[in-house]
């Protein structure tokens, strides 16, 4: 691994442990010529995920997206960035454990509810009214009794 600091091309490991994540290597490496130290985190590369959109056409998966939609859910809500991360993580987790190649946007989105769920009830509402395009009261009240006759 080549040094940030010095551009040396060899430095060593002096610590490695599983990041918080769980799904990548955390490791502490020293340069033996300058000395400094510095963290590096190694993850398991994946087969480019595919997402099949409402119209038909694919795009790659792009996590973005997710933190984008979650975030805007979770907006003025008493969630913790550390909450919303870690849901951010369990969806994406849930996404690449289907171990499907091509996975559509409604499923997707299901994932994302079911986690918003659990995190906040309102950002769920929220998502949900985006997600499943509600056209009228009567759609947005049937949502809002589920949580309701939970």
């Amino acid at each position: 691994m080549k040094c940030p600091y010095c551009g040396h091309p060899d430095t060593r490991v002096i610590d490695s442990r599983p990041a918080e994540d769980g799904s990548s290597i955390r490791r502490r490496r020293s340069c033996d010529e300058c000395t400094k130290r510095f963290t590096t985190y190694e993850k398991v590369e994946t087969i480019p995920l595919i997402i099949i959109k409402k119209d038909n056409t694919r795009e790659q998966y792009n996590r973005g997206k997710i933190e984008s939609g979650v975030l805007s859910a979770c907006y003025k809500r008493p969630v913790s960035a550390d909450d919303i991360a870690k849901a951010i993580n369990k969806i994406e987790n849930k996404i690449f454990n289907l171990e499907e190649k091509e996975v559509p946007s409604s499923r997707v989105g299901e994932i994302v509810m079911e986690e918003l769920k659990d995190l906040d009830e309102v950002a769920y509402v929220r998502f949900a009214s985006v997600y499943r395009e509600f056209k009228d009261v009567n759609t947005f009240m049937k949502e809002l009794k589920k949580i309701l006759d939970k």
